[in-house]
C-alpha cells in the first residue's frame, strides 16, 4: 500500500474536518479531492452548507478542540491513525466510505497482518462459548489475527482466546470508554498484548446508533466473519450483512431450531452463508480468497497541500439545478449513477450538489453507493 505521510499541522486540518458537523467518510473524501487539501476544504463549509440550504452557520471543529482532542488521545497512550498511514488496517481501505482518521492503541503491526472476525450472542451458550474458543485458537495457530466488537459472550471468548498471538477490539465509543464494564480488565489486556480500534473521539459513551458503525468496522478490516451464535434481530447479522456488503466471506455455525441463539446463525446459512463444523471448513475457503475482488477498489485521495491545482471555490450552479437533483431525490434510496444518468448532469456536478446536501444536513449516505433525502 502507498502509504501518505501527514503533516501535524496536515493532520490536525484532518482531524477538524472529520469532527466538523454533517461531514461524513464520503463527503471527506470528495471534499479532499474537489479541493486538494482539507484546510481548504474547512474554508469552503459555511458557503457549500448555505447553498446546500442550511439556514443557520455550520458547526465546524475548531483548532482549539482537535489540539484538546489529540492531548486527550496521547495522555491515553494511544494516537491518531489517518486513512493509508501506518496502524490503519490494510483492508479498512477498501470499504465504501473508509473513516479518514481512527484512534489506536496497542500493537500498530496487526494492522497489516490478515484478520478474520469473529462475533456472536452477547449470551452465548457455554456450548457456543466453547467452540469459539476452539474455532479461534486454531484460526491463531495458522497465522490469523482475530478481530470482534469487545461485546459480552462470544466476541469476548474470541479475544481470550486469541490473547497470546493477537487480537483487535473494535470499541462503539470512545477509545477511553469501557463497554460493557465487565471486560475492563480484557481491554486493558488488549490495549497492552493486541490493538484497540476506535472511530469516535475520546470521551464518547457507547449509544445503539454506535454499534452498526462499529460493526462495519470490525467486517471491514478483516478477510471474513464467522457468526457463532446469533437471534434473529441479533447484531451480529448486521455484521455479516455488512460483511456480505463490503465483499467478504459469512461463515455461520449451524444450531437447533429449538435453541433461538441458531435462529440468526441458521438463517445466514440458508441465505448463502458458508456452514462451519471446523476451523478448516474457514481456512479452506481463505485459501482462495487471498487476492480477493475487493481489493481492487481503491479509495484513494491525496492530500497535496496545492492551492493552485484547481479553483477551489464553491461552483455556483443555478437553482435549477440543484432543484433538479432535489426532485429526483427521495426518502427511498437511490444509486449517485442513477441521478447522474437521469439528470444529465456531469458528475463533478452532482456529486457538488450532494455534497452541499449533505452538508446542509438533507442527504443520508447509504452503502454501496446510495443517496437519500432525511426523513422529514
Amino acid at each position: 500500500m502507498n502509504r501518505q505521510k501527514l503533516t501535524d499541522a496536515q493532520l490536525l486540518d484532518w482531524l477538524r474536518l472529520t469532527r466538523s458537523e454533517n461531514v461524513g467518510p464520503i463527503t471527506f473524501r470528495n471534499l479532499i479531492n474537489r479541493y486538494g487539501s482539507a484546510k481548504t476544504a474547512l474554508e469552503a463549509l459555511p458557503e457549500l452548507s448555505r447553498r446546500g440550504g442550511l439556514k443557520r452557520s455550520i458547526k465546524i471543529c475548531s483548532i482549539e478542540r482537535a489540539e484538546a482532542e489529540i492531548e486527550t488521545v496521547h495522555a491515553l497512550g494511544a494516537r491518531h491513525v489517518a486513512l493509508n498511514q501506518k496502524g490503519y488496517p490494510k483492508l479498512l481501505h477498501h470499504i465504501d466510505g473508509p473513516p479518514p482518521i481512527i484512534t489506536i492503541k496497542g500493537r500498530d503491526d496487526l494492522a497489516d497482518k490478515s484478520i478474520f472476525a469473529v462475533v456472536g450472542a452477547r449470551n452465548a451458550s457455554a456450548v457456543g462459548k466453547k467452540l469459539t474458543t476452539g474455532f479461534v485458537k486454531e484460526l491463531c495457530a495458522s497465522g490469523l489475527v482475530i478481530a470482534s466488537g469487545l461485546a459480552s459472550g462470544i466476541d469476548t471468548a474470541a479475544h481470550t482466546a486469541a490473547l497470546g498471538t493477537g487480537t483487535i477490539a473494535v470499541v462503539a465509543g470512545g477509545i477511553d470508554r469501557i463497554y460493557p464494564k465487565e471486560n475492563a480488565n480484557l481491554q486493558q489486556q488488549i490495549s497492552e498484548q493486541g490493538l484497540l480500534i476506535a472511530e469516535f473521539p475520546p470521551g464518547t459513551s457507547p449509544r445503539s446508533q454506535h454499534f452498526p458503525r462499529r460493526n462495519r468496522l470490525v467486517s471491514g478490516i478483516s478477510l471474513g466473519v464467522l457468526v457463532v451464535e446469533a437471534a434473529l434481530r441479533s447484531g451480529s447479522l448486521i455484521t455479516a450483512r455488512l460483511a456480505a456488503e463490503q465483499g467478504r466471506e459469512v461463515f455461520a455455525v449451524p444450531g437447533s431450531p429449538l435453541d433461538p441463539r441458531a435462529g440468526g446463525t441458521n438463517k445466514l446459512l440458508q441465505d448463502g452463508a458458508q456452514m462451519v463444523l471446523r476451523s478448516t471448513d474457514i481456512l479452506n475457503v481463505l485459501e482462495t480468497f487471498s487476492n480477493p475482488d475487493f481489493i481492487k477498489a481503491q479509495n484513494d485521495f491525496i492530500e497535496s497541500g496545492d492551492a493552485d491545482l484547481t479553483d477551489h471555490r464553491p461552483t455556483d450552479f443555478n437553482s435549477g439545478l440543484r432543484d433538479q437533483i432535489v426532485d429526483l431525490l427521495s426518502i427511498i434510496p437511490v444509486e449517485v449513477d442513477e441521478l447522474i444518468r437521469q439528470s444529465n448532469q456531469s458528475a463533478a456536478a452532482v456529486q457538488t450538489v450532494l455534497i452541499e446536501l449533505e452538508l446542509a444536513g438533507r442527504l443520508v449516505r447509504h452503502s454501496r453507493q446510495l443517496v437519500s433525502l432525511t426523513t422529514p
